[in-house]
């Protein structure tokens, strides 16, 4: 369910911006920047880079993935 909210006319900019070249709305945009500033606020440890690709990465579709395989078990 979507909700209407006021944000800074600066930072819808920026998300425009960013959600182009990121290929995502501008709501999607503002949503992921959410999740990763949530994500770093309960995991101080991990930094920024390494929270908003994991986000990414758990969004792909796993349709056709490559399975991992440990190098001991490979032959």
């Amino acid at each position: 369910m979507g909700m209407p909210v006021r944000i800074d006319d600066d930072l819808y900019a920026q998300a425009k911006t960013e959600a182009a070249t990121e290929h995502r709305t501008i709501a999607g945009q503002i949503e992921f920047w959410a999740k990763v500033g949530r994500t770093a606020l309960d995991n101080p440890d991990l930094p920024v880079s390494f929270i908003a690709e994991s986000l990414v990465s758990m969004a792909e579709p796993r349709d056709g993935a490559t399975p991992f395989v440990a190098r001991s078990r490979r032959t």
